[in-house]
């Protein structure tokens, strides 16, 4: 049995990756697994993991959700009951990841939303894929060239702990990165002696989040337009400035959402003119009945928190797209992808060695 350590930052396309590497497999006639150790949880409703659910489906695995993913985690997970039971983690894990590779050929670990998360328990992505026998595929989502000293300084520490790495994914690079990655970034990797398996490119359908994503993470109220929460968003604009100001960003950014007091309906009106995917009013003030008249009849949701613009914005940041099992049509692009920018044939000298 072969396991497969998936890591990276929250948004980089980890569990992408591992599904489109996953399917890929099994075509090739091998049974494939899947084991989420640290889970993480958005908000205050207890779910199964979006995650969990997704892979479960697709190779249809017999497992409850506590197997597949033992622990689950948020940003204040530090609790006195969480402390008390530390000394039971690891073995909890071992017997649930033995459970999730007995009679498979492959086991496909989704690491947490980043690596460091659950050190002070020994939760993070280096010990647990050391305890686990894993070896690494780094996934590597570089918007900048601090990210990817970031994801730099994440491989030394692979190679530090002497953790096997089959190589690195460049995943979700966007057309304005693609020459520097391809000319600055990938180099940069393999001058570490690493195999770069691929470079992906940023596919809209699977990476944006929806509205409805972004309404599980605010638990706001819907005032317009809520059979419409499938929208993609793309871009977040902040509407703080005059309109003259805002003008320009509001034209150049496509199906973006835009957050702004419930005292800004001049912003929303305009925003209504350009792509935009949603508006959240923040502060709990309502807006003015124009805006949800003119949202509804254009189909874009018009949602109310009573946080304020600045907390708002910071509860966006654990957004991230999630795939669905109903939705075929993502998984077949993510397959498609992963299947022509990958260079397989390192790939199966792993699997087969």
């Amino acid at each position: 049995m072969k396991a497969i350590y998936f890591t990276g930052k929250a948004g980089g396309g980890k569990t992408a990756a591992a599904l489109g590497i996953g399917l890929k497999l099994r075509d090739r006639g091998l049974k494939v697994s899947y084991f989420k150790p640290v889970g993480f949880r958005r908000g205050t409703v207890k779910k199964d993991d979006d995650d969990v659910m997704l892979m479960r489906d697709v190779f249809d695995l017999p497992f409850p959700s506590e197997i597949i993913s033992p622990i689950t985690v948020n940003a204040h997970y530090l609790t006195a009951r969480f402390m008390k039971d530390d000394k039971e983690f690891f073995p909890r894990l071992e017997n649930a990841f033995k459970k999730c590779a007995e009679g498979y050929d492959v086991v496909l670990i989704d690491g947490s939303i980043e690596p460091y998360v659950g050190h002070n328990q020994g939760l993070d992505d280096f010990r647990l894929a050391a305890g686990l026998g894993a070896a690494t595929l780094p996934i590597i989502k570089a918007n900048d060239d601090f990210d990817i000293d970031q994801n730099l300084f994440y491989l030394d520490i692979w190679s530090d702990r002497n953790i096997e790495i089959i190589g690195a994914i460049f995943n979700n690079v966007t057309q304005a990165q693609w020459s520097k990655c391809n000319s600055i970034y990938k180099p940069l990797v393999e001058e570490k002696g690493l195999d770069v398996l691929g470079v992906i490119p940023c596919q809209v359908e699977i990476s944006s989040p929806t509205v409805a994503e972004f309404f599980d993470v605010l638990h706001g109220e819907v005032l317009a337009a809520p059979d419409h929460m499938n929208r993609l968003v793309e871009e977040v604009v902040v509407g703080t400035m005059t309109i003259e100001s805002a003008l320009g960003y509001l034209r150049r950014a496509p199906n973006k959402a835009l957050i702004t007091g419930g005292d800004r309906s001049d912003m929303a009106l305009t925003a209504l003119e350009t792509s935009t995917s949603v508006i959240i009013f923040t502060g709990g003030l309502y807006p003015d009945v124009r805006v949800l008249s003119q949202a509804e009849e254009k189909g874009v949701p018009v949602i109310l928190v009573h946080e304020d613009t600045y907390t708002t914005v910071e509860n966006l940041h654990s957004v991230y797209r999630s795939i669905h099992p109903q939705n075929q049509e993502a998984i077949k692009i993510v397959k498609n992808t992963v299947d022509r920018y990958l260079d397989w044939d390192k790939v199966f000298s792993f699997i087969d060695k």
